[in-house]
């Protein structure tokens, strides 16, 4: 897949045309990374923006003792970096990869460049980053307000509604996050997550099969959380 054929299947770059598409893709930078690769550093110069191509990372941030928060997860299609991009301070966290990955890498001097052309891309990326902040702050809302039972099933819920597919049976999730990622995610123990997926599946919310995830019984789930 060439480049300008890349950033036409991500969301972000839709409003481009085909010329448009064709000249961004001269500035992009093919890299890969290994599993569990750090791609960057928090505090490290921000200088360009990451598109993967393939792959799975998670943005993270890690305490003095070691223990990883884990802010979100991004897969194909999806991109990072946009905030030191933008204002051209230092990175605000740390990206790892969860998967062999590959990405595209923008230079902000290209990218400013380009923009200053292309306003929509500007406006497409404030929308992405808008929805992100909606995001964070809904997972501050959750460990501030919710119980570690209330924080994994909203988690699970979170993911279903970006990741999962609606079939007669629940709402699927294909590549499940382990035990290890949700505490990283809602601020616990594997243990304790654990303990809590398993509740879950007794009362019948969810099943395991596999790598994959069902939700059996989502809007009871979510009703739930809202008492």
């Amino acid at each position: 897949m060439t480049g300008s054929e890349y950033l036409a299947k991500v969301p972000v770059f839709g409003a481009l045309d085909d010329a448009s598409r064709a000249e961004l893709a001269r500035y992009l930078k093919p890299a890969k990374f290994k599993k569990e690769a750090v791609i960057v550093s928090r505090e490290e110069p921000g200088v360009s923006l990451f598109l993967i191509v393939k792959g799975k990372v998670k943005v993270v941030l890690y305490g003095p003792s070691g223990r990883e928060v884990i802010l979100s997860m991004l897969k194909d299609g999806e991109f990072f970096g946009e905030m030191s991009l933008l204002d051209g301070k230092p990175r605000s966290a740390s990206v790892v990869a969860i998967t062999d990955s590959e990405v595209l890498m923008l230079d902000r001097a290209d990218f400013v460049r380009f923009v200053e052309t292309k306003p929509s891309v500007a406006l497409s990326i404030l929308g992405e980053m808008s929805r992100r902040l909606r995001e964070a702050d809904q997972k501050i809302g959750s460990l501030a307000l919710l119980d570690v039972y209330g924080r994994v099933a909203r988690a699970l819920l979170d993911l279903a509604k970006k990741e999962g597919e609606k079939t007669e049976t629940g709402v699927i999730v294909k590549e499940r996050p382990t035990h290890q990622q949700l505490a990283g995610m809602v601020g616990t123990s594997r243990e304790t997550v654990s303990r809590v997926m398993s509740e879950l599946q007794r009362q019948g919310f969810l099943r395991t099969q596999g790598k994959r995830l069902i939700l059996t019984n989502e809007n009871t789930l979510e009703e739930s959380l809202m008492v």
